[in-house]
């Protein structure tokens, strides 16, 4: 019988403190950068040594720090992962437009244009669900606006990752892999754009900024978790539906931008977070996770993390065996999911953990969170669910 590692996904739910802490931060005069105190950071550090402890209470091997280091001033926020790269990026300031106001952009055969989040397919398919405050689909409040590019693009974020980097290694004990969350430059590159002269450029400055955070995270010893929605959702985001050629072309140049922004790093520390957004809605306009692994499969990285427990996903087990994969690349599915308060059994998560341990073996198989549960599902209801994969865990037989 094997030992079956565990993670998460990075978010975890933020105490009430520190959800109150990230609220009353001064914002800057750009209008989106928050403010720190030695005091709030002191916060923080002690904030993650005890979701650390949590984490390995629970069975989670593979430690995180929550993404406490990423602010979330609302109990419901789909958008940290994200909106925290705003804090580290120079060469943004806040305009007219926006993921949700910018406009329409309408995609022909052979040229791909990511449209409005507005404007999103299984928007236009669902417009009650979407429009209804109460329906669940989507709710919550971002800790900052999000802003546009509008100069060079650099990296600024020095202070914060060296503090993420230290809370987090401070907690950890003697022996403990722990790992960081980081966006990739193809979601980073989704803001609006008035300074580059077209997407790929956009793309390409995103990757040179964000290099600088990887090798920080990674010369610590630490994984850097590359969080990719963009990979997957971004076929929700182009309108009308492209075919599998053009959207594969189009996401190639996320993979080249990403696998240049993370040449030279070791590639054990590198891990790629794949998933089709964590919003919880219908989601029929999502991609096949089979079609678009040939463009995945191409990043240089050691891991991959993807939703596997999320129930329009959850049959695509089949597409990660039936797959050429690298003999030395470690899966990461999701076996407990963001978008249901019911809490797996500890079988099913076992079962779930023996589909991909038949395939690539037990050693390449780290159980982990569909999606990050902080911001997403009740705090206590994520707590029951990493309880829940760390028991299952045992529960393996291999």
């Amino acid at each position: 019988m094997s030992t079956i590692a565990t993670t998460t996904a990075g978010s975890l739910p933020r105490t009430e403190a520190l959800i109150a802490a990230n609220a009353a931060r001064t914002v800057a005069e750009d209008g989106f950068t928050l403010e720190s105190t030695p005091e709030f950071e002191a916060l923080v550090s002690d904030a993650v040594t005890d979701v650390v402890a949590r984490q390995r209470a629970a069975g989670i091997t593979q430690i995180g720090d929550g993404e406490f280091g990423k602010a979330m001033s609302n109990a419901v926020d789909y958008g940290a992962w994200w909106s925290y790269s705003f804090q580290r990026v120079s060469g943004l300031s806040l305009t007219a437009n926006n993921l949700f106001t910018q406009p329409t952009a309408v995609s022909t055969p052979g040229s791909i244009k990511l449209t409005s989040f507005a404007d999103r397919r299984d928007r236009h398919l669902f417009p009650a669900v979407y429009s209804d405050p109460h329906s669940g689909a989507f709710a919550g409040k971002p800790a900052t606006e999000f802003p546009t590019t509008t100069g060079p693009l650099a990296y600024r974020g020095q202070d914060a990752v060296a503090a993420d980097i230290r809370h987090l290694k401070a907690s950890l004990a003697e022996g403990e892999q722990g790992f960081l969350t980081s966006i990739a430059p193809g979601s980073a590159a989704r803001v609006w754009n008035e300074h580059y002269s077209d997407h790929d450029a956009h793309l390409w400055a995103w990757a040179e900024a964000l290099r600088e955070e990887y090798k920080a995270i990674t010369d610590a010893g630490l994984i850097v978790q590359l969080d990719d929605p963009s990979l997957a959702e971004n076929w929700d985001q182009i309108n009308p539906e492209p075919s599998i050629e053009d959207y594969l072309a189009f996401t190639a140049k996320s993979i080249e931008a990403l696998n240049y922004a993370i040449e030279g790093l070791p590639k054990e520390l590198l891990r790629l977070h794949l998933c089709w957004g964590s919003w919880h809605g219908p989601h029929v306009t999502d991609v096949a996770v089979g079609k678009i692994l040939p463009a995945i499969l191409k990043a240089n990285v050691g891991s991959v993390s993807f939703e596997a427990a999320n129930v329009r996903h959850e049959h695509e087990w089949t597409a990660w065996r039936d797959a050429a994969l690298p003999d030395d690349l470690v899966l990461v599915p999701g076996i407990v999911s963001h978008a249901t308060n019911v809490v797996e059994h500890p079988d099913l998560v076992a079962q779930r953990i023996e589909r991909f341990a038949q395939i690539v073996g037990p050693e390449r198989v780290i159980a982990s969170t569909d999606c990050g549960l902080g911001g997403r599902v009740h705090a206590d209801i994520a707590w029951a669910k990493l309880e829940s994969l760390g028991e299952g865990a045992r529960r393996v037989r291999v």
